[in-house]
């Protein structure tokens, strides 16, 4: 398994966040209750999240590590650095209404940093032969929509002034230039994962009460109008070789397959989230009762926002051999 070096938001946080002054933050329960130690550890999910099932089903020793965690320096380096951070985006405004975020601007300047040691440790050309052969993944740009573009009350303002189609664009050109960064830092395999259907999720569901048991039809047409341009040649000339994953359609088919796969769907709330009582969203933290499903998969879950480890396995496994492409045949070239 070569190294992984993980950049994205809140899907892919190993615990970050919980080193900067931040409100979005996922140490406490019922995050972590199905983790290794059942105690939270910063992820937004009760057990791992797609990276690290990713990384255990291929062979990985352990989990990659957070960039912010004092104990990843030094060697530990070689086997990948996870950046992700909960509530960090495309655009540097992106999640400001959490205070502390890591946005990408941020993830690949602490990406550049890890790079400098490595030279300073194992010189240039060992430094660059790891790197270059080494597995990055990029998850990002719901934030943009969700905690930016979408933003209840504070970013009305921002859509009278600034058309989807303007903002968007703004996304890809951002977008285009990080992309265009690491490969100046070494990286060659790139897996960007778009954006899945954030209409469907329970939170957007909340806040769009004319869509019904249906999903919110904007949020999706956003991210449809997005994940379009990240197929579009204007993304980057220079650009590395890379995989396009489409999240959507994977979240897509347990939405519509939930029952056959055994993933519950519950009324009011989304793959893999059942919501006893009242579910409060304060300052960007979710707090939610924890119910126990049976049946043949069993699962804990908590909400409104992020799949449940069951749903995360779900995901990985088309990720790791679905066709035409997957990362094991990124991996391999």
């Amino acid at each position: 398994m070569p190294p992984n070096f993980i950049f994205g938001d809140s899907l892919v946080d190993a615990g970050n966040n919980n080193y900067i002054v931040s409100l979005s933050k996922a140490n406490y329960p019922p995050n972590g209750i199905d983790f290794f130690g059942h105690q939270p550890t910063g992820r937004y999910t009760n057990g791992r999240t797609i990276i690290d099932i990713l990384g255990q089903e291929m062979g990985l020793g352990g989990f990659v590590p957070p960039y912010m965690a004092p104990e990843t320096t030094g060697d530990a380096v070689m086997r990948g650095v996870n950046y992700a951070s909960g509530g960090g985006g495309i655009l540097n405004q992106t999640g400001s209404i959490f205070g502390g975020r890591l946005n990408l601007d941020a993830q690949i300047d602490n990406y550049a940093n890890s790079r400098h040691d490595l030279i300073a440790r194992h010189g240039e050309v060992e430094a660059a032969s790891l790197l270059r052969g080494a597995l990055f993944s990029v998850t990002m740009g719901s934030n943009d929509f969700i905690n930016n573009y979408l933003t209840p009350i504070f970013s009305v303002p921002q859509r009278v002034t600034t058309p989807p189609v303007a903002f968007i664009s703004a996304m890809i050109a951002k977008y285009r230039q990080q992309l265009t960064r690491l490969y100046l830092l070494d990286a060659r395999k790139i897996v960007v994962v778009n954006v899945g259907p954030i209409g469907c999720i329970p939170y957007q569901r909340e806040t769009n009460p004319s869509a019904g048991m249906a999903c919110a039809e904007f949020p999706n047409q956003l991210t449809q109008a997005f994940n379009r341009r990240l197929r579009d040649p204007e993304l980057g000339r220079r650009r590395p070789p890379r995989l396009a994953l489409r999240l959507r359609r994977r979240l897509s088919h347990l939405l519509r397959h939930h029952r056959q796969l055994q993933i519950p769907r519950v009324r009011g709330s989304g793959l893999g989230v059942l919501l006893r009582g009242r579910a409060v969203r304060r300052a960007g933290a979710v707090r939610a009762d924890v119910a126990v499903l049976r049946g043949q998969v069993q699962v804990r879950v908590l909400g409104p926002d992020h799949p449940s480890e069951a749903a995360n396995a779900l995901i990985a496994r088309r990720i790791l051999d679905g066709s035409p492409v997957n990362v094991r045949q990124l991996i391999v070239t």
